[in-house]
């Protein structure tokens, strides 16, 4: 159960992050950078939750 409420914080914490870089007012090119640096910390995030949790079966 904790983990799942991890897992589902950290998804919520990336799309929070990525509506609040839509706010800025930066080039396009930059909030790009900034959205893909975003999900891939977000990745790393998820998948070392998902390594603490051990093999599925």
């Amino acid at each position: 159960m904790g983990l799942l409420i991890s897992i589902l914080i950290t998804f919520l914490v990336v799309i929070l992050v990525l509506y609040l870089v839509n706010l800025l007012p930066i080039d396009g090119r930059a909030k790009q950078i900034v959205r893909i640096i975003v999900i891939i910390v977000g990745i790393l995030y998820l998948l070392r939750y998902l390594m603490s949790a051990g093999p599925i079966v």
